[in-house]
């Protein structure tokens, strides 16, 4: 009998232990990002995003990457409420100072029915910094980026194009 108790409590014991865990996201929110955009007369704004970086009042050093869903987004995809998700990740309860999109190079735009490469000064290497100022609550927390790629696009007048966005938080 005293022999079944020690197995018994040996296995409560593994069973305790193996199923608790360390919560590393205890106390933080959860940040959702969101992209828009608002209606333009291209027929394609691509634009190569692969990386999104977040920075807070109390991390005013440093940047945090968020899980970023990578890939070229035709802006144009996402008007008339349609939007999509674009990084998720766990901060402290804080006030949401900057987002910053980190480009790749295939960031492109269709007119009349040509597909030209977009120049992206800087985008690659520093990114687009995007001011928020946000304070984040206790519960889930969706940032809703307008990219508005009728703004964001440039010709530059010898048959290029430049993208310099212009992204307003909604």
């Amino acid at each position: 009998m005293k022999n079944v108790f020690s197995i018994l409590l040996a296995f409560t014991l593994i069973a305790f232990f193996a199923c608790s865990k360390d919560d590393d996201n205890a106390g933080k929110v959860t940040l959702n990002i969101r992209l828009t955009d608002g209606p333009g007369d291209y027929q394609q704004v691509n634009v190569d995003i692969q990386e999104i970086r977040i920075k807070t009042t109390s991390d005013t050093a440093q940047w945090v990457t968020l899980n970023t869903n990578a890939g070229i987004y035709n802006l144009l995809d996402f008007q008339n409420g349609v939007d999509t998700l674009l990084a998720t990740g766990f901060m402290s309860t804080d006030t949401l100072k900057e987002v910053r999109f980190i480009l790749g190079n295939d960031n492109t735009v269709m007119v009349d029915s040509v597909l030209y490469d977009m120049d992206t000064p800087s985008a690659q290497e520093s990114g687009l910094k995007v001011k928020v100022n946000k304070h984040l609550n206790l519960d889930i927390n969706t940032l809703v980026l307008d990219f508005d790629a009728e703004q964001s696009v440039l010709e530059t007048g010898n048959g290029a194009y430049k993208l310099k966005p212009v992204i307003k938080v909604k």
